[in-house]
C-alpha cells in the first residue's frame, strides 16, 4: 500500500472514528505503515497536516529509539556477564 493511498483513507474513515479513539487509531495505522516499510519521513511528508498521525508518528519513533536503547543496554550487560 502506498502512503498516499493510506493518506486518502484516513482522511476519508476518521470522520467515523469518535474523537477519544482517534489516538489509537492513529497509532495502528503508523504501525501498520512501518511494518510495511513505509518510511518515517515519508509518513511525516504525506501527512504534514494531520496532527493526529504527527503525534503517533513521534510517539512510534520515541518508543522504538528507548527499544533499541535497552538493546543495547541488554548486550552490554551480556559482555560483562562473560567477564
Amino acid at each position: 500500500m502506498s502512503v498516499e493511498l493510506a493518506r486518502e483513507i484516513w482522511d476519508e474513515i476518521k470522520r467515523y472514528i469518535n474523537t477519544v479513539d482517534r489516538s489509537d487509531a492513529s497509532e495502528t495505522l503508523v504501525s501498520v505503515l512501518i511494518d510495511n516499510d513505509i518510511d518515517a519521513d515519508d509518513i511525516k511528508s504525506t501527512f504534514k497536516s494531520d496532527s493526529e498521525i504527527k503525534k503517533a508518528l513521534t510517539s512510534y519513533l520515541k518508543d522504538h529509539e528507548d527499544e533499541e536503547d535497552d538493546d543495547e543496554d541488554d548486550e552490554d550487560d551480556d559482555e560483562y556477564e562473560s567477564y
